[in-house]
């Protein structure tokens, strides 16, 4: 075959539609929604973090291999205090290597959780983290290097709530009651039932997209609340998916906090997006009574900028994300919204230094990463500046204590870009400029052409425990779409 028959045929290849072998086994929806345990971890002994293997019943009926972060599936929602030292035995009770990862939070490189910590079984790790972040709703995951994408979907995830006692926090903070973490992540089930992770060519260069959306473990589930005002923590722990969340009934809400923290007044929106690891808490007034869904366009991922032949599925599908109906009680909370929110907000000065970053996949790397696939090999088959990740290779040397403007674009595909050891503020996205307090506090943002973020790196990181830059389409990171940097 010529390679320009060839070349055709592979995009041919990837542009045509996936047939899905649909299951057999019936997932109902409205089942109550999982609300995690919670482990209040202190400067004390005892808070210990088990990674097992599992056997959780995602299908009603029907058990799927599984890991978690002490128990079948998932973990417990961690809570930090500011200013309290965290400590925490995280054990290695699988068969394969792992890390717990913070994932934005404030600590140094040794205790960040990246790839070069990774520990195998039987292994324990013992971090005392110094918490020293505004209060925020933060996401910890496994991140060891060609393993995150398939680690995280088998269920080596979870969230973190930091609290500050410093402020005053306005909003709903009765957990379980009248504030609720929403872990949504998309999985796929074969046709027995059971949580199947087939990655196949389309997989390995758009990330993974399953057939069903799961919040907390659960499919499609269903959440009764007081009526009054009631506080979401959304979180997309999906690999690779975008969602644009709204309510059927197309009611108005109010984004408070995104990744780093709250924001300096209630946004009023209808729709909200989040790419891969993005965190948003939103305040729903419940105060009508009336049941509603939850739902998301299906906007895809990875797709070509500006749309094309990666573009994700049908843009115009509506995914079912979880059901509310509400309960014959009234919120014990506040029962308006105030006008500003004691946001942690610093001005980090002018910027010292201007770094370039391109995220790079190209038709002959898709052409490479077909060949793999199919002859059963698992290369690198991208990078950042032209480079696939390097566990050796230093890529970035940074200063602690100065800020800098890093400047991100992608040769092809959209991707969420995230920075270990920061909170950073976006200034240009897709080449225009950005009111940063708007968007607030952020360690993960979606590259759709030139995006400019201004950070300032206060936590240190040697050349044995750097911190991480890279894609979080876990697929794409484990592909190489990472590089590390120093801090010092």
């Amino acid at each position: 075959m010529k390679r320009r028959q060839f070349l055709s045929l592979g995009v041919a290849t990837l542009a045509a539609p996936a047939i899905i072998s649909r299951r057999t086994v019936a997932a109902e929806p409205g089942a109550p929604l999982p609300i995690p345990d919670v482990m209040e971890v202190g400067p004390g002994a005892g808070n210990i973090l088990s990674a097992i293997k599992g056997r959780a019943e995602l299908i009603p009926g029907v058990e799927s291999d599984t890991l978690g972060y002490g128990q079948d599936y998932l973990g417990p929602l961690l809570r930090f205090q500011r200013g309290r030292t965290a400590s925490i035995d995280v054990e290695n009770r699988t068969d394969d290597p792992i890390t717990a990862h913070w994932h934005g939070m404030h600590v140094p490189g040794y205790l960040d959780g990246g790839p070069q910590l990774a520990f195998g079984p039987g292994k324990t790790w013992s971090p005392e983290l110094p918490v020293d972040h505004p209060a925020a709703t933060l996401f910890y995951h496994s991140h060891v290097h060609g393993r995150t994408a398939e680690q995280v979907y088998r269920g080596l995830a979870g969230m973190i709530i930091i609290d500050d006692p410093e402020i005053d926090d306005p909003l709903p903070r009765d957990y379980g009651v009248n504030d609720f973490p929403l872990i949504v992540q998309d999985r796929s089930f074969d046709r027995s039932g059971r949580l199947t992770y087939d990655l196949g060519m389309m997989g390995r260069m758009q990330g993974f997209h399953g057939d069903d959306v799961l919040v907390n473990g659960a499919i499609r589930p269903k959440l009764t609340v007081p009526a009054g005002l009631v506080r979401l923590r959304l979180l997309n722990a999906s690999n690779a998916r975008i969602y644009d969340f709204n309510f059927t009934d197309g009611r108005q809400f109010h984004q408070v906090a995104s990744d780093g923290g709250l924001l300096p007044s209630p946004a009023a929106m209808v729709n909200l997006r989040l790419a891969p690891a993005e965190r948003a808490e939103i305040i729903v007034d419940f105060s009508d009574r009336s049941a509603v869904r939850l739902v998301s366009r299906n906007v895809g991922s990875g797709g070509m900028m500006g749309g094309g032949m990666m573009g994700g599925g049908n843009n115009t599908a509506t995914l079912d994300v979880m059901s509310f109906d509400v309960g014959d009680a009234s919120t014990s909370g506040p029962v308006q919204l105030p006008g500003s929110l004691p946001a942690t907000v610093s001005d980090l000065g002018e910027p010292v230094r201007t770094r370039e970053f391109i995220l790079n996949i190209s038709s002959g790397n898709m052409i490479s990463s077909m060949l793999n696939n199919l002859i059963g090999q698992d290369r690198q088959t991208m990078g950042i500046n032209g480079e696939p990740y390097d566990m050796s290779r230093i890529d970035q040397q940074v200063q602690l204590g100065e800020t800098e403007l890093w400047r991100i674009n992608a040769d092809m595909m959209t991707h969420p870009f995230h920075v270990h050891g920061v909170s950073f503020q976006v200034v240009t996205m897709g080449g225009r400029a950005v009111n940063p307090a708007e968007i607030g506090w952020k360690d993960v943002v979606h590259i759709e052409g030139p995006t400019e973020i201004l950070l300032r790196f206060d936590k240190p990181a040697t050349v044995d425990t750097p911190f991480m830059y890279h894609c979080h389409i876990l697929e794409h990171e484990d592909a190489g779409m990472m590089g590390q940097f120093t801090v010092g």
